[in-house]
């Protein structure tokens, strides 16, 4: 595994961030440059479970691992789902973490994800499109 991180300053307070990063109608504009189509299945409470999709029967199998709600959400993933199966992964401590910090009315971002070396450029490529969407809609 290996840990990669991303930042980015959002004109917007930590509860804008946070309903962007989370919310219903939100979350699937901004991750749509990970998978169009894009969606999750979650309650993003924690302990519970999270599915995140592509739209077509793929995707991610997941736990929230901590929930601190404007603050930190922590993703713990577990496998993933190909053509409908969900298939489970000792993949380790595989975290994807969200911190937002507020500082006069601007919000730091940041994301440090736990990544397994095939997927690392791929998310390195796509995690700094994924914070300019984020940073538009929050920005709004």
């Amino acid at each position: 595994m290996e840990k990669i991180k991303f930042k980015t300053t959002i004109n917007a307070s930590k509860e804008k961030v946070w309903d962007v990063l989370f919310g219903v109608d939100s979350y699937p504009k901004w991750t749509a440059v990970f998978a169009e189509g894009s969606q999750v299945e979650t309650d993003w409470k924690k302990g519970s479970r999270a599915i995140f999709g592509d739209g077509k029967g793929n995707g991610m199998l997941a736990v929230i691992h901590e929930n601190i709600p404007y603050q930190y959400l922590s993703i713990k993933h577990i496998g993933e789902i190909k053509d409908g199966e969900e298939t489970l992964h000792n993949w380790g401590e595989s975290f994807e973490n969200y911190t937002l910090n507020e500082k006069e009315g601007q919000t730091e971002l940041l994301i440090d994800m736990d990544i397994i070396k095939e997927w690392t450029e791929y998310f390195k490529e796509t995690w700094p499109k994924a914070l300019v969407k984020v940073k538009e809609i929050a920005e709004r």
